[in-house]
């Protein structure tokens, strides 16, 4: 694989991969953030809005990207193939342990790998696809879907946790944020 550098309009240079590490440790920061403020009975609690918990969403989006670690290290990537680790999303502790794990993992691969994802869209029957993908592609991806998570994790929070200090951008696109500090303010 080959690298891609992004150029500001700053003139600095960055590279893809640093800013697909730079965006997964901001993701993986502002989740540690919030299981070290929410107390425990809190991240179990069901959110009567999402009827799920903190700890349930926090587990989805960390799964995510242990699929992708071993995705890296089989060559095939399958998200339908999570653990569904109660421990991850029912003791803060084990979470923030995969969180540590999962932010080192991240730090030592910037290298692109070539993947094969496998999903299977079906309700019945194990008929599934096939699709080539990389590495890079698929960071990015966590990134986004961490984001959507995030985004219903806020909502549970305001339920359940309101004493949480969560920061302004948690569970906003990027995107968004650029866009938000264009308009004009009124």
């Amino acid at each position: 694989m080959y690298e891609i550098e992004l150029h500001l309009h700053n003139s600095k240079k960055v590279s893809l991969t640093m800013e697909l590490i730079i965006a997964s440790n901001n993701i993986l920061t502002q989740l540690r953030n919030l299981i070290e403020q929410i107390e425990e009975a809190d991240y179990i609690e069901s959110s009567p809005t999402l009827n799920a918990t903190i700890g349930q969403h926090a587990r989805h989006i960390l799964e995510f990207f242990h699929c992708l670690e071993n995705g890296v290290k089989s060559g095939e990537l399958n998200y339908d193939r999570r653990n569904h680790d109660q421990a991850i999303e029912t003791d803060k502790k084990s979470a923030l342990a995969m969180i540590d794990h999962l932010g080192d993992f991240i730090s030592k691969h910037p290298s692109d790998y070539n993947l094969i994802l496998e999903g299977n869209y079906r309700l019945e029957g194990e008929v599934s696809f096939q699709i080539r993908s990389n590495y890079h592609r698929e960071l990015a991806y966590n990134v986004e879907h961490a984001i959507h998570h995030m985004a219903l994790i806020k909502i549970g929070v305001k339920e359940n946790a309101p004493y949480v200090r969560l920061p302004d951008d948690f569970g906003i696109a990027s995107s968004t944020i650029r866009y938000r500090k264009q308009q004009p303010t009124i």
